[in-house]
């Protein structure tokens, strides 16, 4: 798979992938990788911050993330259900946008609803994106994903029962973009400071991977290589 596949990431609210993912973002952009960012409500339910102040946040976090992104309704924050219809909405993106690789919340339960829900549906979208003869996405050619990974927003929301690959983002302009990236979502700073906790689970996880900063992807499926050359080495030094 060409380095230059484009990279679709999804989002619940407009600050999950900053948060989540933000520093494999700003990595894959870096390296000339187009990454598109879909963002599923905003922020409607949010204790601080109005719909429209984080509209504008996200704008400028994808923007320094070097990344593209737009919003689409699917009911709003808080609202997110499992349905058809929405995953073929999501399907739909798919289509339109060929990625190589989708990144997704993960599906563990034990966090925000629209996280896990999100998840489910992205899974079921890759899926309907592979059938040419859904009718209700006709007008868009078939499109089948090379892979499919999770991200959690937070210990908890880590699947216990998928081994992580953990992408090394300790670059300092990767990190220097995906802090900026983050502290663009004032709003969400003002329950917690978020950028500090994301920051130090990359910290454990580099640790645990030998590098100064990690972010942990997991697997939908097992990952398939044509050889042994794209597998440079393991997070345990034996």
């Amino acid at each position: 798979m060409s380095e230059l596949t484009p990279l679709l990431a999804f989002g619940a609210h407009p600050d999950d992938l900053e948060f989540g993912v933000g520093g494999i973002i700003a990595q894959a952009t870096a390296a000339g990788r187009p990454v598109h960012c879909v963002i599923c409500s905003r922020g409607e339910a949010s204790t601080h911050g109005t719909p429209a102040e984080r509209t504008a946040e996200a704008a400028q976090a994808a923007k320094l993330l070097g990344a593209t992104h737009e919003f689409i309704e699917l009911a709003g924050d808080a609202h997110l259900e499992i349905t058809t219809p929405h995953a073929i909405t999501l399907a739909a993106l798919i289509r339109r946008h060929r990625p190589g690789i989708v990144l997704a919340p993960s599906l563990v339960e034990n966090q925000h609803p629209d996280h896990a829900r999100l998840g489910r549906l992205v899974r079921d979208a890759t899926r309907l994106a592979r059938y040419g003869g859904l009718a209700e996405l006709h007008a868009l050619p078939a499109h089948a994903c090379a892979a499919l990974l999770y991200y959690a927003l937070s210990t908890d929301a880590e699947p216990k029962d998928i081994t992580p690959i953990l992408i090394d983002v300790s670059a300092p302009a990767v990190l220097t973009a995906w802090t900026a990236a983050m502290a663009a979502h004032v709003s969400q700073h003002q329950t917690r400071d978020y950028s500090r906790l994301q920051l130090a689970r990359a910290t454990v996880n580099g640790a645990r991977g030998g590098c100064a900063a990690a972010i942990a992807l997991y697997p939908n499926d097992p990952l398939v290589f044509a050889s042994l050359g794209p597998i440079t080495r393991a997070a345990r030094h034996f």
